[in-house]
């Protein structure tokens, strides 16, 4: 049996239907809700010697399951990007390879350009503050957002709650902003 669909992208129909159906599934199987920001809490009162009220619960009880689909999601994503990796530029439509490279991204080898995550630039201090100012920022909207765009995007739309068609709003509004504002400004 030929494996080679396993080296392509596989179609929206196909997985769309799958991602939709992990919420329903979690929800069937044990009245979980599908998301992934919890799982740094889980994490934090798990290794966190000494812990604040916010991190004294019975994190096992409470988040294992949810570590394990953290864990599988990591382990996907590496065997995908890693033993299942195409090594054939990704297939971008002509106006949007146009865009990039009038920003200054040439090298489209991989899933993202090199251009953007060099050593060299990561390892600069404007890089490092870029990584550590975006990660707070990630973590912050998490919070304050009450779940990820995964969460909301997948699980709160799924069940139909308003607060997660706003959040879903938010996010694509953000990443509008962030293509056509922040990420000209960084390679500027």
């Amino acid at each position: 049996m030929t494996t080679h669909w396993l080296y392509q992208p596989w179609p929206w129909y196909v997985v769309g239907p799958l991602v939709g159906l992990m919420p329903a599934t979690l929800l069937l199987l044990g009245n979980k809700l599908f998301g992934v920001s919890g799982n740094l809490r889980h994490l934090c009162a798990a290794v966190l010697p000494a812990r604040p009220a916010f991190l004294r619960y019975n994190w096992w009880q409470e988040g294992s399951w949810n570590l394990m689909l953290a864990l599988g999601i990591v382990a996907g994503g590496f065997v995908g990007g890693y033993w299942l990796a195409n090594p054939a530029p990704v297939a971008l439509a002509p106006a949007a390879l146009a865009d990039l490279r009038a920003l200054g991204l040439h090298d489209f080898t991989g899933l993202v350009p090199r251009e953007l995550f060099a050593g060299s630039q990561l390892l600069s201090w404007r890089g490092l503050g870029l990584i550590v100012g975006g990660g707070f920022l990630v973590g912050f909207g998490t919070a304050y957002a009450g779940g990820c765009t995964s969460g909301h995007g997948i699980m709160g739309v799924a069940d139909l709650q308003k607060p997660s068609f706003l959040a879903l709003a938010a996010f694509f509004v953000g990443g509008i902003l962030g293509t056509y504002v922040v990420l000209p400004w960084l390679l500027g």
